[in-house]
């Protein structure tokens, strides 16, 4: 994509960083990338892949309470009350990993991480994409994070030496790597950055809710995971608390009922 921008104008014209959007670029997208990267793979091995997505599920009430403190009004009793009813569904997630022991818990703890680092991570490309495109976004804090990354690949890759368990290239994995690059990395970033430009961060992540469900079905079919029984109580949860938090109920109600704010 850097290559793209420097030799074509397929993307549009593109102009040089100034040094202070150049740390909010390091400091405030690659790092914060970088950060949630590892938390959502540490995540995937200590706990399920359902789980994992349906942390990513209450990403916007996540965004919807850093949009605004708390206030005596009908908006924030909408939020807040949003909030309890997320939080619910994390509560009924992380009780059976309490007795599941610790390396199951910590897996939760990192994909509720992953959960916040992913909103704040919208939060700030919002704020980037007031300076630069969408696609530039998306390059410019790529290729940072990979520079985070890459000496805790270089420690993984030497130590999976250690125990003998080398890396091998397959078929089926360097094909995988192409479909997470491409369409996960690079389509996938630039429509959400297109889309953070256009509404706010919590109406973004509302299709966070579409994660949950596609990755539990497609983990359960390819990768034989197991439903757990609580995933659909905390589903429910989570997507109670979501609908209530981004429903315009003075647009159902009328103003009568519910006066505007």
């Amino acid at each position: 994509m850097l290559g793209l921008f420097r030799w074509t104008n397929l993307f549009g014209k593109t102009s040089p960083l100034p040094p202070g959007l150049k740390r909010q670029l390091w400091w405030r997208g690659g790092l914060n990338l970088a950060l949630y990267i590892i938390a959502f793979n540490l995540a995937l091995t200590l706990t399920s892949v359902s789980h994992v997505a349906l942390y990513l599920g209450a990403s916007p009430v996540w965004a919807l309470l850093w949009e605004g403190a708390p206030e005596r009004s009908w908006k924030s009793l909408q939020r807040y009350s949003a909030a309890v009813l997320a939080l619910g569904g994390v509560a009924v997630l992380f009780w059976p990993a309490l007795k599941l022991g610790s390396s199951h818990l910590l897996g939760e703890i990192l994909a509720l991480g992953g959960s916040v680092l992913w909103t704040n991570y919208g939060r700030q490309c919002r704020v980037l994409g007031e300076h630069l495109s969408d696609a530039e976004v998306s390059a410019q804090t790529f290729w940072r994070a990979g520079i985070f990354l890459l000496p805790i690949s270089i420690i993984e890759i030497f130590m999976r030496q250690i125990v003998q368990r080398p890396l091998t290239l397959r078929t089926d994995l360097v094909l995988i790597h192409l479909f997470c690059i491409l369409a996960s990395g690079v389509v996938a970033f630039a429509l959400w950055n297109n889309a953070l430009r256009h509404w706010k961060t919590s109406q973004v992540y509302l299709f966070n809710n579409l994660i949950p469900l596609s990755t539990m079905v497609w983990a359960h079919v390819f990768l034989n995971d197991t439903i757990a029984p609580t995933f659909w109580a905390a589903m429910i949860l989570i997507g109670a608390g979501v609908l209530i938090g981004q429903t315009n109920w003075q647009k159902i109600f009328g103003k009568r009922w519910l006066p505007v704010e």
